[in-house]
């Protein structure tokens, strides 16, 4: 049959598959990180799969995930990325910031001290709320 010029333009190239692109600035972390070490993503997220000591700091140029307990610091949107966010299983920050806007853990609060958690920037104000 007749096909349409939709058809025929939405036909994929004949090229071999490429895989993929892995994001070049993310920054995968899978072993404790411990008091005094820094960690830097310099251009995408930070995604840490171990707890994270007190004393220890992760910045972030997007967001910074800790699939563990965060103690420590917490920096995401370093450069100024106001749609960064924090996720953590555990939080139990020393300090958490996006873009300039930190909290200290004197004013987390008990609601969401030691919960799943994700912070992020609402109405140039740090919000952080449990996950569901």
């Amino acid at each position: 049959g007749q096909e349409s010029p939709l058809e025929r333009r939405s036909r994929p190239a004949a090229a071999a598959p490429q895989p993929p692109e892995p994001n070049p600035g993310s920054l995968l972390v899978t072993t404790p990180v411990r008091s005094g070490q820094r960690i830097v993503a310099e251009r995408g997220d930070l995604v840490v799969v171990a707890p994270v000591s007190s004393g220890a700091e992760l910045i972030a140029h997007g967001s910074v995930h800790v699939y563990g307990s965060l103690r420590g610091r917490a920096l995401a949107g370093v450069h100024g990325d106001r749609e960064a966010r924090i996720f953590c299983q555990s939080l139990e920050a020393e300090l958490i910031a996006i873009a300039g806007l930190y909290m200290t853990s004197e004013n987390l609060g008990p609601a969401v001290t030691k919960q799943r958690v994700q912070a992020f920037l609402e109405d140039d104000a740090l919000r952080v709320e449990p996950l569901k």
